[in-house]
């Protein structure tokens, strides 16, 4: 990303400084810069939402400085209507900043309306240089950063169910607490993940050097949805977890089993994704964990095991739907159709 920053804003000043002798060069490196660092999975909406706020904030500045001329209180009602104006056609937060910012630059600077031709060349520039650093001369390697983002995160969540499930194996509240306090934790870094897969798939997409990379990309897109649902199950059997340790309750060897063959189940999805085979050994060991919780709940099991066992299900539906199957068959082979 430093690379393509770096590379964005020096194209961004040569074409608007030399080629186009713009008056106001210095705002396209600006602008190209914030594309590529602003937003790293939608830069294509970054860079039009950047242009659309300079825009809006020029011709309303432009006509209003004309009409009213300068001064504190006639800048800050152009700010105030520049950005109303982007907000009205559902602009985002940096389309309103732009629109602001240019505003306030015509009305504070001298013959500020002239410059408001300049300052929208500038936009263009800025993310037309920044789309094409990013997307044709250095784009990212999707792959490279689906494996930095992906694989941690895995290792992660898969990590904190393991420790959960020794845990529980061990009827030890503070390491199931702790378990809990990680894998709770790990949110940001799961919507970090997301995020970053996005970008890889917008690159995939709209680059034509990394195209070939879009098949992959596309079925971790696919996983990242039902991934955010195995994280809402794991974190709620893992509360179930604890309290199963504070009230007593009997616990089956194979509970703790099952726990621990969904990590695993966790790890090799994105293993099997990354070999570009099909996901097999995943739902293999996700069906491991069900004729565990199925062992399990012969062997008896009070009401916070049952709490753990039917979050337990619910995820391996997902992890399975995340590695191609069907909802309803996933939603079979994780038995949720026989127990509710």
């Amino acid at each position: 990303m430093a690379a393509q920053a770096g590379l964005a804003a020096g194209l961004a000043w040569f074409v608007a400084d030399s080629v186009l002798d713009n008056e106001q060069p210095l705002f396209a490196p600006a602008v190209a810069i914030g594309v590529i660092a602003g937003a790293i999975g939608k830069r294509v909406r970054r860079s039009g939402e950047l242009i659309a706020g300079v825009v809006v904030g020029a011709l309303v500045g432009h006509w209003l400085i004309r009409l009213t001329g300068t001064g504190p209180a006639r800048t800050g009602l152009v700010v105030a209507l520049a950005i109303s104006v982007a907000v009205l056609f559902r602009g985002g937060g940096a389309a309103m900043a732009q629109a602001g910012s240019t505003a306030v630059l015509l009305g504070l600077v001298t013959g500020g309306p002239d410059l408001a031709v300049p300052r929208t060349t500038s936009a263009l520039v800025g993310g037309v240089a920044a789309l094409a650093v990013a997307l044709l001369i250095l784009p990212l390697n999707p792959l490279r950063v689906v494996r930095r983002a992906a694989g941690p995160t895995a290792d992660l969540f898969a990590g904190q169910l393991t420790a959960a499930a020794r845990a529980l194996a061990g009827r030890d509240l503070t390491r199931a607490d702790e378990a809990l306090r990680a894998f709770t934790a790990g949110k940001a870094r799961r919507q970090q993940t997301a995020e970053m897969i996005g970008a890889a798939q917008e690159v995939a997409i709209l680059s034509p050097w990394r195209r070939r990379r879009l098949g992959m990309i596309r079925r971790y897109q696919y996983a990242v949805e039902h991934f955010d649902n195995v994280y809402t199950s794991g974190r709620e059997m893992m509360r179930w977890i604890v309290t199963t340790i504070r009230q007593g309750e009997s616990v089956p060897a194979s509970l703790p089993a099952a726990i621990e063959h969904l990590g695993a189940a966790l790890r090799l999805l994105h293993r099997d994704f990354l070999a570009g085979r099909e996901p097999e050994p995943t739902r293999a060991r996700a069906l491991q964990a069900i004729e565990e919780a199925d062992e399990a709940c012969a062997e008896g099991l009070e009401f916070s095991g049952n709490a753990v066992v039917a979050q337990l299900r619910a995820a391996v539906s997902e992890l399975l739907q995340a590695s191609g199957l069907p909802e309803a068959e996933a939603d079979e082979q994780a038995g949720l159709t026989r127990h509710g």
